[in-house]
């Protein structure tokens, strides 16, 4: 199939081609069905084009939290998707396609320049050559004038590619689903709402469906009505789910405390740190709490080996009339088939650890484990990558406290994976509490935008979240992903109580899972096939 680089034969119009579009990325006189007003001047130039498509690339991030401006969704693709459609090759389409998803790689992820230094952008320019397919999709769905056929066609095929993209980088191994576009929608109710539906999978499908329309509005005429039906169509897509999209009913509310020592640093942090957390749960007595969570790392021995420390915290367990839910990073030596630095989640009652514990499934590329550490292994000595990598957890564990509630508990890292916290919702967790530590990026974006994914794992599942760190950003949402509550800034020590309301029922991105990534699936199938039998169908042209 023609993707890039051939003309389209002498007895065929543009439009023909599965998707209704032009086959090389633009007409034969692509300028003028807009697309030369794009290539004169600066970006004629190689250089400067390729800056462009960096820049028009990183423009989505700046959708997400620290910034969040969530609004500007509708339309921040669209100058991405104008840059590759006036690409006067298939090539230049992918090479726009490649520097975009470069340029967004290196925009979500900059706060990590400083631990990874020179190899983020190696890493980003290797993501980014997941976005070179989609530029051929968006110069041969958009290019020239593409019909009304073909302009319903693009509103459907592009956002399938794109989330191709996300399912696929959101494996572990490649550095996983941080910066999802449809997790920057995490304030609006209405996406929200559509992520218990599909998950955060579909809220990115309507961005990106919504982001092509309004890019055929600006610049295809023949398509203005099919691009306007097709918001049209969004937007009622968004009231039905609003409408009659099952939703968790209330049974009642938690009192759970979040510990934030803040900032600890200089000699003796560690005890120091631990002494603050001790001291803000002390501040809880009287408050009639049901649970205390402490952050990521806040115990940095193994409380099987260190009676000492495990007597003090059920010391406060028995203080604040509620168990104590901390984490270790320690040395796991109780078992000697299992040895190795572990992250936990351990639950502590009056009488010491009650035997739940969590062991962190997910590790951090490089934050905590190097991957193919024997080629890789050199990334150590650039920037902070782990000198030991953590061990693996065995599966998910569901918790049961006390008075009854039941908790699902995840690691700092795992609360970016949709399906880790459907997982659990399904295994009968009431609440989902992520324990986190962004210490090494506080003055960054990425502690708000760390908080901002429990308000989509609350509204996938149906059950409240509650985010709990060492150094903010702290932030707990109610069963709809809605704020409860105020959060906890990064400037923050203290101890702070929420009412968390309960909720009982079961969302549909629980009950049927990432459907839409296989929906996306299907689409790209009958796409490409399609193209494959009308370009074998198609006459050779003759020679002269």
């Amino acid at each position: 199939m023609p993707m890039g680089g051939g003309r389209l034969p002498a007895d065929r119009t543009p439009g023909n081609a599965a998707g209704d579009g032009p086959s090389d990325g633009g007409p034969p006189n692509g300028g003028q069905a807009g697309g030369a007003g794009a290539r004169t001047g600066l970006l004629r130039a190689p250089l400067w084009r390729g800056a462009a498509a960096l820049c028009a690339g990183a423009l989505p991030a700046l959708t997400f939290p620290a910034p969040s401006l969530w609004w500007l969704a509708p339309v921040v693709l669209v100058p991405w998707l104008l840059l590759i459609r006036s690409a006067g090759t298939g090539r230049r389409a992918a090479l726009d396609g490649w520097l975009g998803g470069m340029g967004f790689m290196l925009a979500v992820h900059h706060w990590l320049m400083p631990s990874l230094h020179v190899f983020l952008v190696v890493l980003a320019a290797l993501l980014g050559l997941l976005w070179a397919p989609w530029g051929l999709l968006v110069s041969r769905l958009l290019g020239g004038s593409p019909s009304v056929r073909g302009a319903v066609a693009a509103v459907v095929v592009l956002p399938s590619g794109w989330l191709m993209i996300e399912l696929v980088r959101s494996w572990e191994g490649l550095g996983g689903p941080w910066g999802l576009l449809g997790a920057s929608q995490w304030e609006f109710a209405p996406a929200l709402r559509t992520a218990s539906v599909g998950g955060v999978w579909l809220v990115s499908l309507l961005v990106v469906a919504v982001n092509t329309a309004v890019a055929l509005l600006l610049v295809v005429p023949s398509a203005r009505t099919a691009a306007a039906a097709c918001l049209v169509v969004c937007a009622l897509g968004v009231t039905a789910v609003w409408a009659w999209a099952p939703q968790p009913e209330i049974s009642g509310t938690t009192r759970i405390a979040v510990v934030q020592p803040g900032v600890v640093d200089g000699p003796g942090s560690i005890q120091r740190r631990f002494a603050r957390s001790e001291e803000l749960t002390r501040s809880l007595v009287g408050r009639d709490v049901d649970l205390v969570v402490w952050g990521e790392s806040s115990v940095a021995v193994d409380l099987t080996r260190s009676p000492g420390t495990a007597d003090r915290i059920a010391a406060l367990s028995r203080l604040a009339g509620a168990e104590v839910l901390v984490n270790m990073d320690a040395r796991r030596t109780d078992d000697p088939d299992r040895a190795g630095i572990y992250k936990s989640a351990v639950l502590v009652g009056p009488d010491g650890p009650t035997g739940d514990r969590y062991d962190k499934m997910r590790l951090v590329p490089f934050g905590e484990y190097v991957p193919a550490r024997a080629v890789l292994g050199w990334a150590t000595s650039v920037g902070k990558a782990a000198g030991e990598d953590r061990l693996r957890g065995s599966g998910p564990v569901v918790m049961d406290l006390r008075d009854g509630l039941r908790i699902g508990p995840l690691v700092c890292f795992e609360s970016a994976f949709p399906d880790m916290s459907r997982r659990l919702a399904a295994d009968g967790a009431q609440l989902l509490v992520a324990q986190s530590s962004t210490s090494t990026f506080q003055h960054s974006w990425a502690p708000a935008q760390h908080a901002s994914l429990g308000a989509l794992r609350a509204a996938e599942t149906g059950r409240p979240m509650v985010h709990a760190t060492l150094t903010g950003v702290s932030a707990v949402y109610g069963p709809r992903g809605e704020r409860v509550g105020a959060p906890l800034g990064t400037d923050a020590s203290t101890a702070a109580v929420y009412d968390v309301p309960l909720a009982h029922g079961t969302t549909l991105y629980v009950r049927l899972g990432a459907w839409p990534g296989y929906g996306a699936l299907a689409v790209l199938a009958v796409f490409f096939c399609t193209a494959g039998v009308r370009a074998l169908r198609t006459p050779a042209p003759e020679r002269p």
